[in-house]
């Protein structure tokens, strides 16, 4: 046997299960993660020679229409609650508490308009943003820091997490709702708008103190 032979890999001596099998062992690896899990992570606990994209789609297709779902969530995947059966987990939630608006504005532009900086979140308000909107932002989880732009400065950018878009059922940023979709939920007022500004998105009032908690992220209900 020659040393070649010798150092033929595994997937070349050992074919990889039957797609079924695979499906079974994606199910499994998906069920018992707490976090969604990207299809690198999801291929490094299978045999070699697996095909997980597939798999993951057959997967979707078999648990498509019931109560629980296979869901991508930006480039992960997870299962997930059917979401016309939300309403059967409300006694689950044990607090439900509405983001201040500072903190509801900033959020919207970064997932709107990420990859965006601080100046262009601030030139989008019309107001100074704070340090710590953004800041507790990031400890939430649902922002974090991009790429830094090739400009003056080189600035950090802000986007959303796959934690925020897992949070509202989102597969990407680009399944956020349109203007028209938000004005139809009454979402969005109607009124005249300045120059570059999202026309009735945006407020007047400006963010207080860089040293904010968490707790100065919530509105009291």
């Amino acid at each position: 046997m020659s040393q070649d032979d010798a150092a033929t890999p595994e997937l070349q001596r050992f074919p990889p299960p039957p797609l079924p099998e695979q499906e079974r062992m994606v199910e499994a690896i998906l069920f018992a993660s707490a976090e969604p899990m990207s299809q690198r992570e999801i291929a490094a606990r299978l045999p070699a020679g697996c095909d997980v994209a597939e798999a993951l789609q057959a997967l979707r297709a078999r648990y498509d229409g019931r109560g629980v779902q296979l869901a991508r969530v930006g480039e992960a995947w997870a299962f997930r609650t059917a979401a016309d059966l939300g309403f059967l987990m409300q006694e689950s939630v044990v607090e439900s508490r509405r983001l201040s608006r500072a903190a509801t504005e900033t959020l919207a532009i970064i997932a709107y308009h990420q990859p965006v900086t601080r100046a262009e979140i601030e030139e989008i308000r019309g107001v100074a943003v704070s340090r710590g909107t953004v800041d507790q932002l990031i400890e939430l989880g649902w922002v974090r820091i991009g790429r830094r732009r090739q400009t003056p400065g080189r600035p950090v950018t802000f986007v959303v997490t796959e934690v925020f878009l897992d949070q509202f059922g989102l597969e990407s940023a680009r399944d956020l709702p349109g203007l028209a979709e938000l004005r139809a939920a009454g979402l969005l007022e109607s009124r005249p708008h300045g120059d570059g500004l999202t026309p009735g998105l945006f407020g007047e009032d400006s963010d207080e103190g860089a040293g904010m908690s968490a707790e100065d992220l919530f509105e009291d209900e």
